[in-house]
């Protein structure tokens, strides 16, 4: 339902770009609004105009905290461009880091809202606020953009993506493996394993092009469902997800190599043993935190390698799997977690069947 345009206080447009507004109607509250780099705004438009869509009559939640603060003021000036109402939330104004719970100022204006943008940087045992969020927009089929970590590589990158060519290609890939049997992926650098697919399970297209079904992270770009089974190696090259992203980075030089048996990680081994062993506890902190919740194939073709940023990681052309929660009110899963850790390797071969569709990260499909 959309919110009469009376009823919301409407920032007064920019007066030029890159520049903040300052008035006592602002939707940053109480705080001055931020200036930004102009070099954002292509991407800014990009989460405004092309993925979300946003029109002038939905009002708009974006949260965001201090460290992503120029990158939201960006987001946020596409909106008065398009004079839609929103309020701006920086967590630090609300509660301390990190955070306990998602504070109830912002779940409130989530009930109120049509769209919502997430533009944060995460820190250790904060996923739950996350879940408590995505709670809510699930709940109420927001159109929501999840940028955690986002940072400026990626908004000169990623988030310059073309979206719709991402979707095109998303488009097909999924209604291959929608009827398929397994995925088979290996990796020069010894990564060779199989997902063996249960069509009880959805799978599900993340692109860049956010509906009401489904809230995606942005930058978009992959296709995921959660697997009736994994077995098989899995060599890390790439990067690791949630708080360890920040922590060990790109995993190139070093990477983390995993076995898996029946869907359940058996080892993890690395020559960084502060890596290996605190992915390790990270996998086994309930348990189903070791349990592959989410087989996903990367489908962002203007990404040209991996950076260390999970976020733009995920979406590298490859596949990548994810231990714990399967986000089952999508994909249908009906077992939980109160983790989730992405991994993200590179250079796939990737098999659907019998058919091959990536060699050497690169897609033999036309997009």
């Amino acid at each position: 339902m959309n919110i009469p345009l009376e009823q919301v206080k409407v920032p007064v447009p920019p007066t030029g770009s890159g520049q903040a507004v300052r008035g006592e109607h602002e939707g940053w509250g109480t705080r001055t609004p931020p200036s930004f780099d102009s070099e954002y705004t292509a991407g800014a438009r990009n989460a405004v105009s092309v993925c979300l869509r946003v029109q002038p009559d939905e009002k708009v939640c974006v949260i965001t905290d201090e460290v992503t603060l120029e990158i939201a003021a960006a987001i946020v000036s596409e909106l008065h461009k398009l004079g839609a109402p929103y309020r701006a939330w920086v967590l630090e104004d609300l509660a301390e880091r990190p955070l306990k719970d998602l504070p109830t100022e912002i779940i409130d204006d989530l009930e109120t809202s049509q769209v919502s943008i997430f533009a944060v940087q995460a820190q250790r045992n904060e996923l739950h606020s996350r879940m408590q969020m995505t709670d809510v927009v699930n709940r109420r089929k927001i159109r929501h953009a999840h940028m955690v970590n986002i940072n400026r590589q990626i908004m000169l990158e990623g988030m310059r993506a073309d979206f719709q060519k991402v979707d095109r290609l998303s488009a097909k890939v999924v209604a291959m493996v929608r009827k398929a049997e397994r995925v088979r992926a290996t990796t020069a650098a010894g990564t060779d394993l199989t997902a063996e697919l249960n069509h009880n399970y959805r799978w599900l297209k993340t692109s860049g092009i956010i509906t009401p079904e489904k809230w995606g992270n942005l930058p978009g770009g992959e296709i995921f469902t959660t697997p009736g089974e994994v077995n098989g190696t899995f060599v890390i090259d790439g990067v690791v997800g949630d708080y360890l992203c920040a922590k060990f980075g790109n995993l190139r030089d070093n990477p983390l190599t995993i076995h898996m048996k029946k869907n359940r990680l058996t080892e993890a081994h690395s020559e960084n043993r502060e890596l290996e062993d605190d992915f390790w506890k990270y996998t086994h902190t309930d348990e189903n935190s070791d349990r592959v919740g989410e087989f996903a194939i990367g489908t962002n073709i203007d990404l040209k390698d991996v950076i260390g940023q999970i976020l733009q990681d995920e979406k590298y052309p490859g596949v990548h799997i994810a231990f714990g929660n399967p986000y089952g009110a999508h994909t249908g899963a009906e077992w939980d977690s109160s983790t989730h850790i992405d991994v993200v390797g590179r250079r796939f071969n990737i098999w659907v069947d019998d058919e091959q569709i990536m060699r050497d990260g690169k897609f033999l499909i036309e997009a």
